[in-house]
Order: structure tokens, then C-alpha cells, then sequence
């Protein structure tokens, strides 16, 4: 399906060097969009950019730099607009996992977690929002929870609660800015197959195969799929949702552990 309301339209992805980011990326350029793709590492975020220009050249430029940072996220906005002209679309996806036990837990950890998945995306969507009302159009923002912030998960008790707070950032936005025609919505993915998850558990695949109720584990392009749809027209009267893309493992589906 063809979406409308895309093509033409500016987009901020961060995290994109890789996995659901770039899958995001990749999804926006080939429906005509425009896409700022950031990520932390230089050289895969130019290279993550300069593979999906190749599909509508000069529609996808990259931008490096710490997505947690409030002078990366300012430069980051400038750059869009000196670059295509303006800002529609934001997607915070950037975002950082750190496991611990909650009782040792140190403040240096939970300060980085929360740094680059909370004020990241809160900053990003502020100052992107202020561009788009200063340009006088509405916009659409999607952030990424996850799973983990709707149901519990050992070792996750940080990434938990800012996973679960961007949520809620969404709904108070979904209320504030409707008066800006600002769309802002949430996609919670389940276990999803991506580089970053392929190291750090062996079979990743094969385990969560078993463990989602619908018998597979997730795509970077399940992702990518519905953050398109809730950036299009015919998302227009969404607005404050969570939509979880997890095979079901939100319902009824099994822990790792589960299986010994």
C-alpha cells in the first residue's frame, strides 16, 4: 500500500545507523520522503546514509552525533532545516539497554540510560514541534517504547521506566498540542532481530521464535511498516496511542527462562 502524506514531507531518525532506525530510514525515502539519519558513530551513520540514498539520491543525508545531547539535538534540527528546508516528522528512536540488578544499579548507569531515552526524545520532539509551529503546518512524531516498558523484565528496571514514560509523554502531547495539529504516537517492538541483538544472546532467533505467540521473531521491517502508517494521512485521527509490534508477547508469551 501506497501511504499518502509522505512524500515531500522532512524526517529526524535517530539511532538509524543500524537495525529498526535504518529499516525506519529506508521505509520513509522509498515513499519520497526526506530523512536526516543520525547516529552516534560517524562512519555507520554515513554509511547507513549513503546505502538508502542510493534509492532516491539526495533524499537521505547523515548527521552524527550523541542523540542524548541538548547541542547534538540543536544541531541536528539546524541541519534539517538548511538541509531539505523544513521538518514534518520526528522519530526519536535512538536509545540505550543497559542491563543490571536493580539493588547495585549505579547512578552513572542510570543517568546514561536516561539521558539518551528520555531527554533525548523529549528534547528532540520540543525543539523539532517549536520549528513546526514557527513554520505554521502540522507534523507527526513517533517515539519507541518498548515491550519492556508494559510488561516486566529482570534487569531492566531503568530502561523499563523510560520506556514506559515516553509513553505517557505521549498521551500529555497527544492532549497539549492538538491545538498545533501535532500527531504524537508510540510504538512499543517486541524482541526484534537486529545486530545489536544478534550479539547479545546466541539464537536470539530461534529463542524468541518460541517464545512470541505467532512463532517468529520480529523484523527491523515490522517496525518500520508501522511507524510509515502513523506518519501518513491515513493516520490522521491516531493520536496519543501505544501499538505494540510484538508477535503477542505483550499478551501471553513466555520468558527465556521459561524455557529450561
Amino acid at each position: 500500500m501506497a501511504y499518502s502524506g509522505i512524500k515531500g514531507k522532512t524526517a529526524i531518525v535517530t539511532g538509524g545507523g543500524e537495525g529498526i532506525g535504518y529499516a525506519i530510514a529506508e521505509a520513509l525515502v522509498k515513499n519520497g520522503a526526506n530523512v536526516v539519519l543520525n547516529d552516534l558513530d560517524p562512519e555507520l551513520s554515513k554509511k547507513a546514509a549513503k546505502e538508502i540514498d542510493q534509492i532516491h539520491p539526495g533524499n537521505c543525508k547523515s548527521f552524527a552525533g550523541d542523540a542524548g545531547s541538548i547541542k547534538t539535538i540543536d544541531e541536528i534540527i539546524d541541519f534539517a532545516v538548511n538541509s531539505f528546508g523544513d521538518i514534518h516528522f520526528v522519530v526519536p528512536n535512538a536509545g540505550i539497554t543497559l542491563f543490571g540488578d536493580f539493588l547495585k544499579f549505579t547512578p552513572e548507569s542510570f543517568n546514561k540510560v536516561v539521558e539518551l531515552n528520555l531527554q533525548g526524545a523529549f528534547f528532540l520532539v520540543q525543539k523539532a514541534v517549536l520549528k513546526m509551529i514557527e513554520k505554521g503546518h502540522s507534523g507527526k512524531v513517533v517515539l519507541l517504547s518498548s515491550q519492556v516498558g508494559i510488561r516486566a523484565y529482570r534487569n531492566l528496571t531503568t530502561y523499563a521506566m523510560t520506556k514506559a514514560a515516553l509513553r505517557m509523554m505521549a498521551v500529555n502531547l497527544a492532549y497539549e498540542l492538538d491545538q498545533h495539529h501535532i500527531n504524537i504516537n508510540v510504538i512499543a517492538p517486541g524482541a526484534t532481530l537486529t545486530e545489536r541483538t544478534k550479539l547479545e544472546q546466541p539464537d536470539y532467533e530461534g529463542i524468541w521464535g518460541r517464545l512470541n505467540p505467532n512463532g517468529r521473531v520480529g523484523k527491523p521491517e515490522d517496525i518500520a511498516h508501522t511507524c510509515l502508517f502513523l506518519l501518513s494521512g491515513e493516520a490522521d485521527h491516531i493520536n496519543g496511542q501505544t501499538i505494540s509490534v510484538d508477535g503477542g508477547w505483550t499478551t501471553a508469551g513466555k520468558y527465556p527462562e521459561d524455557l529450561n
